[in-house]
């Protein structure tokens, strides 16, 4: 009989080494430090030690543990792997990247530390690096389920949808049984549009793990995008009742209840979810914006401490939830460059290659999800029926969901080209832009509601445009232009613009001379008006109205006897809380008056019943301004710093009546007062604006066509002497 070997624990570690399979660290730890009593030389009991105090979570232990085991035997790939994954669960990654690169120089065919390593890289953003080392390891290791997991986890953060699908499946193929797989593939198959494989999919991990609030989270969202909204707010349920704190749960809830008109439960959600996470600023930006919806002012007292920091300083926020909180270029611009979506990584099927200059006609294609009854529409119907179809070919591009209609109708008719692509996956839509061979594409959205402007991300075409939708830069270097006016872009301002101008000779805003205007026979009594009275209107939505305008509409009411102001009715709490309000200050909220919702057309035939329409700051009138002005309503402005807040001065500059613009709050309130006093001089602003609409050029649709396509050229031109 042999005798056990004086310097070595020899079968002791394996003994060790099962009871650490078994997770009874406690256990290994006490019996391996005996051990290291009788046998202090050996690495692999302080590797053992240190392996079980990190079971115990016990980091300090661990690390001193393990550096132990490294010392008594430098460059054991093992002992380096134990060590940088410990640094890894601290997020010490730079120190854990550097010991699992010192390990593979000793052992390159080592796939847990291959795994490790494209983990690291993962926390430092280098994907593409990750994906390089996952792809070793499963060279080294075809069954390495967990590097095919975690393979598809790179991919589908790249974007690179199918090969992520493909990962996945090969993890099912060798666990069968894993949750976290079915979820993911389900996931994936979501961002795909493959929605009924992705039900699937979800659904077969709620039955292998069904009290898990994270995969019912999950098929909430996919059924909302399903247009299954009852169903979703039940699986966010079921989600919430496993867990009352998920966070992602309740902002996902409040999210589609903010879309169904449920403002007050929305902003509930968003709330419960702050009270969980405090700091997730993505989600404090949406309940604020949510209570300028509502006219819910405290969350203007809320946006005062933070407004220096919030999309600024640490997460991303939805930058357009903004605008209506400041009038701040500088800041506006750092939350569109934090939010922007970034590039995808490397493609495994790289995209069809970008049209070279073309020798024929130019290709402009129109991207959005609001081609139906919609104010983007309104604006774009006459620049796309008068576009030259000698020197441009249009294509449209509707990721929306599908409305049928009469203006749907219209723009297919006008267009060369239109593609319904809602169903299809960002990628599939760049591929299908790029083998359309598109010059220019436009962004129609911006950082608006559906917006899908990580599409640009992926280059559509060798010009991208930032146009119309959203009032400010994208802060993308992806965007190469802006569409403006040196009335909306200061020359003081464009240094926050990432993109460059391309500046129209009149206003950026395009019109169509044709919209029709109901022909009605109604009185003021018909909408609530009384028949005698000076009726300041404002149609602005609810959000854009700050304590600020308030103030002065309400001095207004005080000093013109009779009169009241027109308010469109965007929600009951807005229309509770402005009536709450104008009583504070001392005004009978009867004197409130709120417009409903109708066909465009009776819309802005009502228009006539109103004396005066008064503008908010922050955010202008954008659409709503043009429509007073087509229906021969002057506006008072304030013109301010940021595109927002400025449209509505670019509009009455184009239509000839810059004395309606003014500077200064003081300015704008003596201006509306006087023309309110003086029904001569109003008189003969509503003469001038009858003349002018149709003989300057905001609402000359041909002309404005022309100055557009100048613009587009010469960019064109600019772009292709640059290459």
């Amino acid at each position: 009989m042999n005798e056990p070997n004086a310097h070595s624990p020899g079968e002791k570690i394996d003994e060790l080494s099962a009871l650490y399979r078994q997770g009874k660290f406690s256990l290994v730890a006490g019996k391996a430090s005996e051990l290291i009593r009788q046998f202090p030389q050996s690495a692999a009991l302080w590797n053992m030690l240190g392996a079980a105090h990190k079971g115990l979570r016990q980091p300090d232990e661990a690390e001193r543990c393990f550096r132990k085991a490294c010392e008594m035997d430098p460059g054991n790939p093992g002992h380096l792997n134990n060590l940088a994954a410990l640094f890894q669960s601290q997020g010490r990654l730079d120190e854990a990247i550097e010991k699992l690169e010192l390990a593979l120089r000793t052992k390159p065919d080592f796939p847990e530390a291959l795994y490790n390593l494209a983990n690291a890289y993962v926390g430092k953003g280098r994907q593409d690096d990750a994906v390089d080392s996952l792809r070793q390891a499963l060279r080294i290791k075809p069954d390495y389920a967990r590097a095919h997991f975690a393979l598809g986890n790179v991919l589908r953060s790249q974007g690179r949808l199918d090969e992520a699908v493909e990962s996945y499946h090969r993890t099912l193929q060798l666990q069968p049984g894993a949750f976290a797989a079915y979820q993911n593939l389900g996931i994936a198959l979501m961002d795909q549009g493959k929605l009924d494989e992705a039900a699937e999919s979800l659904n077969q991990a709620i039955r292998i793990g069904p009290a898990s609030a994270s995969v019912h989270n999950h098929l909430g969202v996919l059924l909302r995008r399903m247009e299954r909204p009852q169903e979703a707010i039940d699986s966010y349920r079921r989600a919430l009742q496993i867990n009352p704190n998920h966070v992602n749960a309740h902002n996902n809830m409040g999210n589609l209840l903010k879309d169904l008109g449920r403002l007050d439960e929305a902003i509930e959600h968003f709330r419960l979810a702050l009270q969980t996470e405090p700091a997730i600023d993505s989600i404090r930006a949406q309940k604020l914006h949510q209570q300028a919806h509502i006219c819910d002012w405290s969350a203007f007292v809320e946006f005062e401490a933070l407004g220096h920091k919030l999309g600024i300083e640490g997460e991303a926020v939805y930058p357009f939830a903004m605008l209506a909180f400041e009038d701040n270029p500088e800041r506006q611009a750092r939350r569109s460059q934090n939010f922007a979506p970034r590039p995808p990584g490397r493609q495994a099927t790289p995209l069809t290659p970008l049209r070279g200059r073309p020798q024929g006609k130019i290709r402009l294609g129109y991207f959005s999800a609001d081609f139906h009854d919609h104010a983007t529409l309104y604006l774009m119907s006459g620049l796309l029926r008068e576009h030259d179809r000698r020197r441009f070919e249009i294509f449209a591009y509707s990721y929306g969901a599908t409305r049928v209609g009469e203006m749907r109708e219209k723009l297919i008719g006008d267009v060369d080209c239109f593609s319904d692509v809602k169903d299809l996956s960002n990628q599939e839509i760049a591929e299908l832009a790029r083998s359309h061979g598109i010059d220019i594409a436009f962004d129609l959205k911006g950082f608006t509601q559906h917006t899908r402007s990580a599409l640009f991300a992926r280059r559509l075409a060798p010009i991208q445009v930032n146009y119309l939708g959203y009032p400010g830069t994208m802060g993308a270097e992806y965007f190469d232009f802006i569409v403006a006016d040196r009335v909306v872009i200061p020359e003081a301002e464009r240094g926050t613009y990432t993109e460059e101008v391309i500046d129209l000779p009149n206003s950026y805003q395009p019109n169509d001379n044709r919209r029709k205007i109901a022909e009605t026979h109604t009185s003021r009594g018909d909408f609530g008006l009384p028949e005698s009275g000076f009726v300041f209107c404002c149609f602005n939505q609810a959000y854009k109205i700050t304590p600020r305008e308030f103030d002065i509409w309400m001095r207004l009411l005080k000093k013109v006897n009779g009169s009241v102001l027109w308010l469109l009715s965007s929600n009951r709490w807005a229309e509770a809380n402005l009536r709450s309000e104008a009583e504070m200050r001392g005004i009978d909220p009867v004197r409130l008056v709120f417009a409903e919702q109708l066909p465009h057309a009776s819309h802005l035939a009502r228009h006539k019943h109103a004396d005066l329409f008064i503008d908010t700051f922050n955010v202008n009138a954008h659409t709503t301004a043009s429509d007073a002005l087509w229906a021969g309503l002057p506006l008072v402005t304030k013109a301010g710093r940021q595109f927002a807040a400025r449209v509505a001065a670019s509009l009455l500059s184009a239509v000839g009546l810059p004395e309606l613009i003014t500077e200064t709050e003081e300015d704008y309130e003596a201006l509306i007062l006087d023309l309110a006093n003086r029904p001569e001089r109003l008189a003969a602003i509503k003469s001038k604006l009858a003349e002018n609409r149709l003989t300057q050029p905001l609402f000359d649709t041909v002309r404005y066509a022309r100055d557009f396509e100048r613009a587009i050229e010469a960019a064109w031109t600019a772009h292709a002497s640059a290459q």
